[in-house]
């Protein structure tokens, strides 16, 4: 096979007919600055700083600070995530085998060029649209159709980019590449086949876009009444508006949920783990069933044969390394057998149907006689395999795989021999199982194997309950699929389209699905799972439909990303109490003062004060611990339920103590002081709250924040308006902030009470 000669390759590459696809998967430096840069926030925050510099209120700048070092800090750790996934990146570049200049060389699929020929074994996934020019194989198109049978196809028969070689192998001729191809939709169809379940992400975004929608009449509406309506001056009318403003928005929310995600991805990816999608960190945190596959995940892809058995003749050893040496299988089982029996002539075949994971056997057809090698249920009837029943039984008992070799002479099935092969437990299996099962994760082992042969494996690698097996070809209707999906932990001789079933059918009864698969028949589950994952060493599709890739196929990261996804999401909820904490209390404080035409107490750079330690350091210093606990429930009931009972407190404590201000003449200066107090008291105690159980690095963050704040507070008086509280109002603050521990405690008792799900006072710390 002559193929293009490199001058003609380089030629046609720099006339644009290669095969490279701009997505837009990866961000660009450009647009990570971009994004951090040019938010709605940041021109709102834009905006009050010009009012206030308008206004000559060049203190109450002090808010700018903390938005500017937000952005520096994402913007920093966002590239520094970049770098480490772009160079992880270049080892998930699918290589094509590709005559040049008559030679077979590896060629990347962005470097392939229109008319190249190449070369496309069993699994692998075509790259641009092509025909074939020899060879036969099954080519599953359900990447573009959804359709899961095998389309055959043959010398001058169409390929499409985004299907893949299910069986068999052909040589093919690129004749569309690039942006005239379907490559162009390959990666938004294998990488990102359907938007990620981030409950975390979508709840986070909902409570910005309300944020970002309130605060436009909120503020409004404070500035109208205290210059319009109460004449009062520009400056503090502006300054009391913009302190309920900059209280409302939950600047640093998402900001550390990206931080957070971009360096789970990160980390996974120096132990060669990588993210397609980071928000599949998250939805593997949250995972219930965990549904692999035996070979390739539990056991290593390296196949062995153990022995052989019952031959029929002396001559059957010799026909079989014939026939393998003849159908164009490239799967581990047939490498194996290739490496057992050697190479001799090739049979005499009329016709050779490739392995199908369908039928579970290949086919060669002589002209005598048929020869299959496949699973022995699938080729032989009752009364053929009661004979070698016992035999069979014996091996796949042991955990090892049988395959008949048969003969077929109209309708007699002969059986002429047995081989029994063998994978090794992949290392740290056991352990890995383990830890599933004290994370409260089920493992489903679904496999194309013979039901015994897979629950004795499971058993040896420590899957819970792996002696409950079923044979799912007896699962022959919906209904049985759905019991079986919840009443077996192993599953065997099982289909494509069943894989697919059964995900459908865990996540029919309200649980949330991870599978793992390496080979072709894995995808269609795979598709419909919450989260897929796919080994470094399968198939290049499986590696491209999948979200996650454990490209050094150790399947012993998978708890490393489960810990990751639950680090990530523990953190964050716990963050985002301490977020919506202030943003409730400051929506709730300005509501009260429109509604009693009374001034917003506190001063923008007092809202700074106690969003910087009460929320902001804490909140990121504590997001990166590791926190390993399973979450149940939603996220937005859990963060409102731990945040609604302390700004509650917070908000009748300082409403009241502006009423006891005006009866005993208390100048508004000093309660906004006070009121500072108030506000952080109670943002201290849900800290405290949060940070249980404590240890020697919560109370660390603990006292550097209180002693942040109050050094902050005293070195910086002006700054922060809290100079020369009155004697008054020192004791009215103080009365308060012994009254909020009750009335919090009150409240969280009462939210209880009236079934809020989600986090309480009182079982705050089930997140720590």
């Amino acid at each position: 096979m002559m193929g293009l000669t490199s001058g003609e390759a380089q030629r046609l590459a720099g006339e644009g007919k290669n095969n490279r696809i701009r997505t837009g998967s990866q961000d660009s430096v450009g647009r990570i600055v971009f994004q951090n840069v040019f938010t709605y926030f940041n021109a709102i925050f834009c905006l009050l700083s010009v009012l206030l510099i308008i206004t000559g209120s060049f203190k109450n700048l002090t808010f700018m600070v903390v938005i500017i070092a937000n952005v520096f800090i994402g913007i920093i750790q966002r590239l520094k995530a970049k770098k480490v996934l772009d160079e992880l990146a270049l080892l998930d570049v699918s290589e094509y085998d590709t005559y040049r200049d008559g030679a077979l060389v590896k060629v990347a699929s962005e470097d392939l060029v229109q008319g190249d020929v190449i070369e496309l074994p069993s699994g692998r996934q075509i790259p641009a649209d092509a025909v074939v020019v020899s060879g036969e194989a099954g080519v599953n198109e359900s990447l573009l159709t959804g359709e899961a049978d095998e389309v055959e196809k043959k010398e001058g028969s169409e390929l499409k980019s985004g299907s893949f070689i299910a069986s068999g192998s052909v040589t093919a001729r690129l004749t569309h590449v690039g942006a005239d191809s379907y490559a162009a939709k390959l990666t938004e169809k294998a990488k990102a086949h359907k938007t990620s379940r981030s409950e975390m992400i979508n709840a986070i975004e909902r409570i910005v876009k309300v944020a970002g929608i309130l605060i436009i009449p909120v503020g409004f509406g404070l500035f109208y009444q205290s210059y319009y309506v109460k004449g009062e001056e520009l400056a503090p009318s502006v300054s009391s508006m913009v302190g309920a403003v900059v209280g409302m928005i939950p600047e640093g929310l998402y900001l550390l949920v990206t931080i957070a995600l971009a360096l789970s991805a990160a980390r996974l990816a120096k132990s060669h783990v990588l993210l397609h999608d980071m928000k599949s960190v998250e939805m593997l945190a949250r995972v219930d069933v965990l549904c692999v596959d035996k070979t390739g995940t539990i056991t290593s892809d390296v196949m062995k044969v153990s022995e052989v058995f019952i031959e029929a003749d002396g001559k059957a050893a010799d026909l079989l390394r014939s026939y393998i040496n003849t159908v164009p299988d490239a799967n581990i089982t047939m490498k194996a057998m290739r490496e057992h029996f050697g190479e001799r002539g090739k049979l005499d075949a009329v016709s050779v149907m490739p392995f199908s994971s369908k039928t579970k056997y290949s086919q060669i057809e002589c002209k005598d006689c048929i020869y299959r090698l496949g699973a022995p249920e699938f080729l032989m009837d009752e009364g053929a395999m009661s004979a070698y029943k016992k035999a069979i039984e014996e091996r796949t008992g042991q955990g090892k795989r049988v395959l008949a070799f048969v003969k077929v002479s109209g309708e007699e099935t002969v059986p002429l021999l047995f081989v029994a092969l063998h994978n090794e437990i992949r290392e740290n299996a056991r352990d890995t199982f383990k830890g599933f099962a004290q994370q409260g994760v089920k493992i489903k082992v679904i496999s194309g194997d013979n039901p015994l042969t897979v629950s004795r494996v499971a058993t040896q690698a420590g899957v819970e309950n792996a002696d409950r097996y079923v044979d799912a070809s007896t699962l022959n209707t919906p209904e049985k699929i759905k019991d079986a999906a919840m009443l077996y932990t192993v599953f065997g001789r099982v289909k494509p389209e069943q894989k697919k079933e059964l995900v459908e059918a865990l996540r029919g009864n309200g649980l949330k699905v991870a599978m793992t698969g390496d080979g072709v028949n894995d995808i269609l589950a795979m598709k419909e799972a919450d989260c897929s994952i796919a080994m470094g060493g399968g198939s290049d599709a499986a590696r491209q439909a999948a979200q996650v890739v454990l490209l050094d196929s150790d399947f012993s990261h998978m708890k490393q990303i489960v810990s990751e996804g639950r680090r990530d999401i523990n953190n964050i909820t716990r963050s985002a109490i301490l977020f919506l904490y202030k943003n409730i209390f400051s929506l709730l404080m300005a509501l009260f003062s429109l509604c009693a035409q009374m001034a917003y107490p506190l001063q923008p750079t007092q809202v700074s004060l106690i969003s910087a330690f009460n929320i902001g350091l804490p909140a990121f210093l504590l997001a990166f611990e590791a926190n390993e606990r399973k979450q149940q429930g939603g996220f937005i009931s859990r963060t409102l339920s731990g945040a609604l009972p302390a700004a509650l407190t917070s908000f009748f404590a300082i409403v009241s103590m502006q009423l006891f201000a005006m009866l005993f003449d208390i100048d508004a200066a000093d309660v906004g002081k006070a009121s500072t107090y108030l506000l952080s008291a109670v943002g201290f105690l849900i800290l405290f709250n949060l940070a249980r159980p404590l240890n020697k690095w919560r109370i660390t963050v603990i006292v550097v924040c209180i002693v942040g704040f109050f050094l902050a507070g005293n070195v910086f008086r002006s700054l922060f308006d809290l100079a020369d509280i009155s004697i008054e109002a020192g004791a009215l603050c103080m009365v308060f902030a012994f009254a909020e521990v009750s009335v919090m405690q009150i409240l969280t008792i009462g939210f209880r009470l009236a079934g809020m799900k989600g986090l309480s006072f009182a079982r705050i710390k089930a997140i720590n």
